[in-house]
């Protein structure tokens, strides 16, 4: 049984990749960020709590192992390996780095999920519970567990659209989503709505920005689509 609540980071260099996953482990239930690399995976967690870290040993410039290292001196959180290695040394490698587990390229989808049901299952037992998943946009707050949006003490009514893009930009803060990304997402396969999701960004826009003309925290990224930028 998946566990739906769990939030999962999903570190990989290869976009087609990362795009694949986040996809994947969206439709069984979990939230999920992205990160190309090692930096962009420390800017998320310096922000985020998360359940699991799933990430790739072979990226360039600082590897997996390398990073996994790094980020066990100061989380706990679960990390499994994906690699296309599969002799016995990298293996040991990676759970010698403080790796959780270890899954080689390619692999059945539904074994990736029995992985990381199995790790998630045995973190609650000696995991203290995480605080609310909360990010500050100026004066606007919104909660990622309940999916709420709050003005101060005053609770921002989102149409079901709005939440919907809410979830997709909470899920990976920092990064760019194509329009393409965003109607894929949201459930429409024609083109041409990609031109209602613009009017949609420019009334959640309203909703979140002091400036909605001059916009802070949802931007526009030239040629890549838009950003939630949180504080």
């Amino acid at each position: 049984m998946n566990q739906p609540e769990a939030h999962l980071l999903v570190v990989d260099d290869d976009e087609r990749i990362r795009g694949l996953l986040q996809k994947f482990l969206i439709r069984n239930g979990f939230l999920v960020s992205v990160a190309r690399d090692g930096a962009q995976a420390r800017r998320l967690l310096g922000g985020l709590e998360f359940d699991m870290i799933i990430l790739d040993v072979m990226m360039p410039g600082e590897d997996g192992i390398s990073l996994t290292r790094e980020l066990r001196r100061k989380l706990n959180t679960p990390i499994l390996l994906l690699t296309a290695k599969g002799e016995t040394a990298s293996r040991i490698e990676g759970f010698e780095a403080g790796a959780d587990d270890y899954l080689g390229k390619p692999f059945e989808p539904k074994e990736l999920l029995l992985r990381i049901n199995a790790i998630l299952r045995r973190v609650p037992q000696t995991r203290v519970e995480a605080p609310p998943k909360v990010l500050h946009l100026g004066q606007v707050r919104y909660d990622m567990d309940r999916g709420e949006l709050w003005r101060g003490t005053d609770p921002v009514r989102l149409t079901a659209t709005e939440a919907a893009l809410m979830r997709i930009f909470s899920a990976q803060p920092g990064h760019a989503v194509s329009r393409e990304r965003l109607v894929t997402d949201l459930g429409r396969d024609d083109a041409a709505q990609e031109r209602a999701v613009d009017v949609q960004i420019t009334r959640l826009r309203r909703k979140i920005e002091d400036d909605p003309k001059q916009p802070r925290y949802l931007q526009t990224v030239r040629g890549e689509g838009y950003m939630l930028q949180p504080d």
